[in-house]
Formats: C-alpha cells, structure tokens, sequence
C-alpha cells in the first residue's frame, strides 16, 4: 500500500475512532454506562487496528505520524459538533436580577419557560432582587440568554448541566 493510501487511512479511521471516544465520554457522564461500553467496544477496536497497520508497514516517515495527529485533531472536533446535536440534554439556569423586574419573568413565562421566583437581598440590604430558577433544553440557552438580557443586561446568569430532571414545567 503506498505511504499516500495509508495515511488518508490512517486519518479517516482516526476521525471516526475519536469521534466515538468523544460521544462515549459525554454520554457516561449522563449516566448512559451499556451505551458507553458498547461505544467503547469500536472505539478500541479501529483504534488497534490502526495502530497494528501503521506501526506493522514498510512504510516510512513522520506523514504517518501526522496523518495519526491530524485524525485525532479532528475526531476531536467532529465527535464535539456531533455530540451537540445528537445528544438531548438540560441545563439548570439561575438568574439573579440587578432588580426586581415582574416584566422580565411575565417575558420568560409568555415565551414558554417554567420559571420559580424567590426574593433575596442584593449586596445592600435594601438592594432587592429576584433570583429565578429554570430549567431547559440545551438547543434553548442562547434564546433564553438573549431575552434575559433584553430586559436586564446586568443579570448575573450562571448555567449549570443537569443530569437528571423529575417532574416539573420546562420545555425541552
């Protein structure tokens, strides 16, 4: 095989063994562990056999080495992107608002979203504030964020995965 072929080889097959390792990784943080076994399983498995072909050739040269390299850089990349969209989950968002704004939340709730509402104490004790608790789909942040910010562009806003959800109002 000439050192060309291999190297094109050598990088799709590292695309797709990264790309997995990638997926397999999110989803085990999910909790997803027979998924993530069986992922693990191919992942391994097209890793080996072309470690096997790259070091067992008469080939040589440092383009196998970049081909390897590359293909990782790659697989990196792609198995993120795919991740994104393949893989469903939530975030548990907290607002906390420079003020106390009902327009804000009659905003959140018109545009579909569950949104629990408590009084506290800004810095001051007479700074009062709502911080405001929702939970949503992860395709929906940058809408949420976006309407947030359109009523208080000084909210402190702090995202958080949520692995598991029971009950409740949200929207995926």
């Amino acid at each position: 095989m000439s050192l060309f072929f291999l190297c094109i080889k050598v990088f799709l097959a590292r695309i797709v063994d990264v790309s997995l390792g990638t997926f397999r990784t999110i989803i085990t943080v999910k909790g997803k562990a027979l998924y993530a076994s069986i992922i693990g399983f191919f992942e391994v498995l097209i890793w080996f056999l072309v470690v096997k072909e790259a070091l067992n050739t008469n080939e040589t040269g440092i383009l196998i080495g970049i081909s390897y390299a590359l293909g990782f850089a790659a697989g990196t990349y792609i198995g993120s992107v795919l991740s994104q969209k393949l893989i469903k989950g939530t975030f548990s968002v907290q607002v906390i608002t420079s003020m106390k704004n009902q327009p804000m939340i009659d905003a959140l709730r018109d545009n579909g979203y569950g949104v629990s509402v408590i009084n506290i104490d800004g810095k001051n004790k007479n700074d009062n504030k709502y911080m405001l608790f929702i939970e949503i789909g992860t395709h929906r942040l940058e809408e949420l964020q976006q309407l947030i910010y359109s009523f208080d562009q000084k909210a402190f806003v702090v995202v958080n995965e949520t692995k598991y959800v029971q009950n409740g109002f949200f929207q995926k």
